[in-house]
């Protein structure tokens, strides 16, 4: 089976369309979002902070699933179109995205700025008495991390972490039966997300994407997600890490660009389960072996959580057998859990500790390549441990 991921999925402006949408071709026919004539019975109003990309993909959830209160972007553009995408609702259109929070009318807001920008606002957020879905990664430093944490702690509202993943069923499905024995004892996992071309050096996005500062580059903006399901089949985060990486193509191409574009992570787990991760955006396009996969090996086999998620026996005797069926996933299954999870009628996908683990161990691995360290989990993530 090959595991291509095209150019224009891997690219989509907000990183996490790409692996949601890789993973729904597998799972299974992904259904659009059909938005309503009229915000359904009981709608919670939301605002939105953050219309590019991975926000207009969030606007249309909420525009199926509540009602659009209010919508702010500092780019004119981006704005007049979730406007004119969120007409049915009428929103109030601002700059300032703490006019959103402000407003007292509004129940819960959705944040899908650059990641710089998450920790701060979801901590004025919750402060504020609104409930929270936050775009991945939800900080890009060990203390914005900790500030997140400790404010979802006090504020007692709901927070969930843009870490979709966490809400396809057939993932749920076959983490589940890795957890019970399906392959054994886990030992190893072997991922990856590679790419034929770097982002768009003129897109929506290249304005903040490019700077390690804003971003925290392809690792913690995009592979929050791959790691994040790593740790969800180990069923633990890293000890410690290791790792090298650099600028090895795109050398100050956009200029003064200071995120790598391609690197080797290998992380250590608790009982000596071993990860092996790469990323690179210089694969070239019908070469083997591109695109993103998950190897999970345990004693009795293997199988790839971003494949056809069949188990491979060890042996090779018997046949390889389905650890889950492929379903139906709906796109908009992250945020429906969300407002769920504000009526107290489900169980959150991915809370802060799913968040903020997830960031740490992309944020561990790119201090382990740019320290030439090996880098300690408990260092960065300090009364997470």
């Amino acid at each position: 089976m090959t595991h291509d991921i095209s150019r224009r999925h891997f690219l989509e402006a907000g990183a996490s369309i790409a692996t949601t949408a890789a993973l729904a071709t597998r799972a299974g026919a992904q259904p659009q979002i059909v938005v309503p004539a009229a915000p359904v019975a009981g709608a919670i109003p939301t605002g939105v902070i953050g219309t590019g990309g991975r926000g207009t993909q969030d606007l249309r959830s909420v525009l199926e699933l509540g009602k659009v209160v209010a919508l702010c972007d500092t780019k004119a553009d981006r704005l007049s179109a979730a406007a004119t995408l969120a007409a049915r609702d009428n929103p109030t259109t601002v700059s300032d995205w703490r006019r959103v929070i402000d407003r007292k009318d509004i129940e819960a807001v959705v944040i899908a700025t650059p990641p710089h920008l998450h920790a701060e606002m979801a901590v004025a957020a919750l402060q504020s008495g609104k409930h929270v879905y936050c775009e991945k990664p939800v900080a890009i430093t060990p203390a914005s991390v900790q500030a997140v944490a400790k404010a979802v702690k006090a504020s007692g509202k709901v927070f969930v972490t843009g870490q979709q993943l966490r809400s396809y069923k057939r993932l749920q499905a076959a983490v589940g039966k890795i957890r019970s024995g399906a392959i054994g004892d886990v030992l190893m996992v072997k991922a990856q997300r590679h790419s034929e071309s770097d982002l768009s050096h003129t897109g929506s996005s290249a304005d903040w994407f490019f700077d390690v500062e804003k971003s925290g580059g392809y690792l913690i903006e995009m592979s929050v997600h791959n790691l994040d399901l790593c740790n969800w089949a180990v069923g633990a985060t890293p000890i410690k890490a290791a790792g090298f990486g650099g600028i090895l193509l795109y050398k100050d191409d956009p200029p003064g660009r200071s995120i790598m574009d391609g690197y080797t992570l290998s992380y250590d787990y608790p009982g000596g389960v071993k990860l092996y991760f790469t990323q690179m955006v210089f694969h070239p396009k019908g070469l083997p072996g591109g695109g993103q996969f998950v190897h999970v090996y345990g004693q009795k086999g293997a199988c790839d959580l971003m494949g056809d998620t069949s188990v491979y026996p060890l042996d090779g005797k018997a046949s390889p057998s389905m650890l889950a069926e492929k379903v139906d996933e709906h796109p908009s299954a992250h945020m429906q859990a969300f407002y769920d999870c504000i009526r107290g009628t489900a169980k959150n996908p991915a809370d802060i500790s799913v968040g903020a683990t997830g960031a740490l161990t992309a944020i561990m691995g790119h201090q382990a390549i740019t320290t030439g360290k090996v880098v300690e989990w408990k260092t960065i993530a300090g009364d997470l441990s």
